[in-house]
């Protein structure tokens, strides 16, 4: 056998690993910036800038901090009166702070920020598209002050702007800022003339008032007045007529930070504030590690304290209930805030690892320690960051063991900061991370070993992004420093640059050795018993549904109960175990069966997905804890009272006859015979496919595979001797049901050829006494998108009704009509919130990719028919 070597696509590459690359891309940006920026500027410079600045200018920013933040908080007060729910200030503030520091920290602002309102606000009654309104008209709050204030500092500016080697002239700056004071005027105007909402298909967004328009422009002009105004404080050299270029930086600097998606936009706000602020560059410096802590970090501290708080006070409420199902731990918040926090508990003592330590404090720390003590206390502690760093998954995806090591590393971290320099700050940083982790441990309630976290990535690009960041910041913190070999093993109280190398490599060597096992070593592994293909035979001979047959497709794993009388089938892809369909064989196994496999994937820091379920499964799933969601419904024809000589189906009985007219005759092929005629089978199916441009399926649909089409009897629709369409039959051994999988037809069939051959099956299927006819599901029929229905609900009916150029939802639904069937409803039940769309997102991968055959699990062979109690054998 010749084996190709397979040759890499750079665009597939760049595709696969378009997250690592823009952190890295970024990163190289952003120190290429800063270092051009600050080339004649030291550490020394800047620490003695930061001691020079008055207790009075900190004391004042703090002020215009928090007015800004208070400001902040009316955004979301304002915009809960223009969509009509308004609520009270206390629950609109608490979600405003909470999403404005998370956001302004961390980035993207609809997965941090947006999280922490669906949160508060969903509990408060809003459903999703209430809160995507509330986020909206808030970010069009803030951009509309943004730009505003931008506007009107171009407009006043006295002199030309010089960015970089770009000088812009007074009268381009001037021409700029009427455009967009001129702008914004005309966007109050439309707001007076337009009546009614603005609508994008259902979703409505409605625009304010007047007089709504004029607050939300006095609201941003306070709050961004305020946040700039907390950074003009903080400059010692600041003079009034400085305050044009002065808000001019600080807007373009807000408008960079945004469009590059860095967490807090450290680097390039600072970057862009630089290049564009005249005066000192190390004061300004200075103010701006003042501004970053006091207007970023500081607020953060207190929104994750609060909410770290009011989770655990909710924990410790519902702790009974937790303890029997822990799935209201599921949906808390509080993994989510402390991994946040253990991440930047991290890049503290990562970050106070690299600079320079206070040689008061050393000379006190050298009379109680020894030297050796302190440089392992060092070293130790920028690992002990490290491991923070990696433990943020963990706590994430709520491990205990994750809880112990985290609680365990920071009062470590705690130690070992007063140890190798009396850090008392990042200990007490420590010590209160570690008092809100235990305050919120019964979030943490899976018993999964933590060599089985999964570490992406995304996760370990940014941790190196953020490694190499603090580097560089210890490399220009001993800019001064002759670097030579000897510097490495410099043992001594005053040797800081030393101390930065090795506690830098220490953690780099540490990253490294965990991304090489994360690449290298074996992959987590989920314990499965494998099944006996016998057993699962044994139970398809009692299905009374036909898609038990998609336990013979091969791309599924299986859990059988313990009395082997039942089965379910699933497979798992990215985080989420998928289980397809409802449980086969005896009802009273179901509920165990299904308990299981949640206890399996929760093992496995998983979330469950059961997939087109039937009425009897919703209580089951409601019970589990699951977000239940209508899939669409399934055609089902009674056969015992079918009859085709209705008038609802004389448009099908003339089909019929047409196509019979034409020369079309029927044929069923048993499945011992199917091995003839699959070459001529391949062919039309080949034919299809082409003719449609899809590609095989697979999971929840059969495909043409050889040895799957010959477990079943094929249906024929033939031209003389030609075949010019078929469909393979799933038939249950008890009679209950009857159904057809893969149906194709050749490019040239005559019209109707489709309808002659359902019509014939059919009429096959009431000879043989069959119960029902199964015609298929109608994926997003009968979901009623009523104003006062669910989020999903409006946004599944809004696709029915208008997304018939991506798929015939309408047109399918349209043509089972024909046959006059009734309508079962099917379900999708699954994790609650963002949870649920990263769910269907891997359950739409799983379906649109073709997996491999399990082969550590059943492969049932033979024909399905085949089998004794077939009433196709009989």
């Amino acid at each position: 056998m010749t084996i190709t070597p397979r040759v890499a696509d750079p665009l597939a590459l760049v595709r696969r690993y378009r997250i690592a690359l823009t952190i890295a891309a970024t990163l190289v940006l952003g120190i290429a910036a800063m270092e051009a920026l600050t080339r004649q500027i030291t550490f020394a410079q800047v620490r003695a800038a930061l001691h020079a600045l008055a207790p009075a200018r900190i004391a004042m920013a703090i002020a215009l901090t928090a007015g800004s933040y208070l400001a902040l908080t009316f955004y979301d007060v304002l915009a809960l009166r223009i969509i009509g729910r308004p609520l009270p200030w206390r629950i609109a503030a608490l979600a405003s702070f909470t999403s404005y520091t998370l956001s302004h920290n961390l980035g993207l602002s609809l997965l941090t920020g947006g999280s922490a309102r669906y949160r508060i606000y969903t509990r408060a009654g809003l459903d999703g598209p209430d809160v995507a309104r509330v986020i909206a008209v808030a970010s069009a709050t803030f951009w509309t002050g943004i730009v505003i204030i931008a506007g009107a500092a171009l407009l006043v500016r006295p002199g030309a702007l010089a960015v970089g080697g770009l000088v812009i002239p007074p009268a381009t700056l001037h021409l700029a800022g009427t455009l967009i004071l001129a702008a914004a005027a005309l966007l109050v105007g439309l707001c007076a003339r337009t009546r009614g909402p603005l609508r994008l298909w259902r979703f409505h967004l409605p625009l304010p008032s007047v007089g709504q328009a004029m607050v939300q422009i006095g609201i941003a002009l306070l709050d961004t007045s305020a946040a700039a105004a907390a950074l003009f404080v903080l400059v010692p050299d600041a003079t009034p007529w400085l305050l044009p270029a002065f808000i001019l930086a600080y807007a373009l600097g807000i408008v960079a930070a945004a469009v590059t998606h860095i967490p807090g936009g450290i680097g390039v706000f600072e970057a862009v504030v630089l290049a564009v602020l005249p005066g000192d560059r190390t004061t300004a410096l200075a103010a701006l590690v003042a501004y970053r802590v006091i207007y970023y970090l500081v607020p953060l501290g207190a929104a994750i304290t609060l909410l770290a708080l009011r989770e655990g006070m909710r924990h410790r409420r519902r702790a009974a209930q937790w303890l029997h199902e822990g799935r209201d731990a599921a949906g808390g918040i509080a993994p989510s805030l402390m991994a946040v926090a253990s991440a930047l508990g991290g890049a503290l003592l990562l970050l106070s690892g690299s600079l320079p330590s206070l040689h008061a404090r050393m000379g006190a720390l050298a009379a109680i320690v020894p030297l050796p003590f302190m440089e392992a206390s060092h070293i130790a502690a920028s690992l002990v960051g490290t491991g923070l760093l990696l433990l943020a998954p963990g706590l994430y995806r709520r491990l205990d063991g994750a809880f112990v090591a985290a609680r365990v590393l920071l009062i470590a971290g705690a130690i070992f900061s007063l140890c190798k320099g009396i850090d008392y700050e990042e200990a007490a940083v420590c010590l209160s991370l570690a008092g809100l982790l235990q305050w919120t441990r019964a979030a943490f309630y899976r018993h999964t070993a933590l060599t089985q976290t999964p570490l992406s990535g995304a996760w370990l690009a940014a941790l190196a992004a953020l490694l190499t960041g603090i580097a560089w910041i210890g490399l220009f913190a001993y800019r001064h420093v002759p670097y030579d070999d000897a510097l490495w093993w410099r043992f001594a109280w005053t040797g800081d640059a030393p101390r930065f190398l090795r506690a830098t490599l220490a953690a780099a060597v540490l990253l490294a050795a965990v991304t090489l096992w994360r690449w290298l070593g074996p992959a987590p592994v989920v314990e499965e018993t494998p099944v006996d293909p016998a057993a699962i035979a044994d139970v398809l001979t009692g299905a009374d549904r036909t898609d038990a047959m998609l336990a013979l497709t091969g791309d599924k794993r299986f859990l059988l109960s313990e009395d082997g009388q039942a089965m379910l089938m699933y497979q798992r892809r990215g985080a989420t175990w998928v289980v397809m369909g409802d449980p086969v064989g005896d009802p009273a196994a179901w509920p165990a069966l299904l308990w299981r496999i949640r206890d399996m994937a929760d093992r496995a820091q998983g979330r469950l997905l059961l997939y087109q379920i039937s009425t009897p499964v919703l209580d089951l799933a409601i019970g589990m804890g699951l977000s239940i969601v209508k899939y669409g419904e399934e055609a089902i024809i009674d056969l015992p009272d079918m009859t085709f000589e209705t008038p609802r189906l004389r448009s099908l009985r003339k089909a019929e006859r047409a196509a019979a007219r034409r020369g079309l005759s029927f044929r069923i092929v048993p499945a011992g015979a199917v091995p003839v005629i699959l070459d001529a089978l391949e062919a039309v199916s080949d034919e299809w496919m082409r003719a449609k441009g899809h590609a095989e399926k697979g999971f929840s649909l059969g495909r043409f595979d050889r040895d799957y089409i010959c477990r079943f009897d094929v249906a024929l629709a033939m031209a003389g001797d030609r075949i010019v369409a078929f469909a393979n039959l799933w038939l249950t051994a008890n009679g209950r049901e009857a159904s057809v999988d893969l149906m194709r037809h050749r490019s040239d069939a005559p019209h109707g050829t489709m309808d002659f051959l359902f019509y014939h099956i059919i009429d096959w299927a009431m000879a043989r006494r069959y119960a029902r006819f199964s015609l298929g599901i109608a994926p997003l029929s009968g979901i009623a998108g009523r104003r006062l229905a669910p989020a999903w609900a409006r946004a599944a009916a809004l696709i029915f009704r208008h997304g018939e150029r991506f798929y015939g939802f309408r047109g399918l639904r349209a043509y089972k009509e024909k046959f006059a069937p009734r309508w079962e409803p099917r379900y999708i039940a699954g994790p609650r919130g963002l949870a649920l769309v990263q769910a269907l997102r891997d359950l739409s991968l799983l379906v649109g990719s073709v997996a491999p055959r399990q082969d550590d699990q059943a492969v049932i062979s033979g024909p399905v028919s085949a089998h004794p109690a077939s009433p196709i054998a009989a």
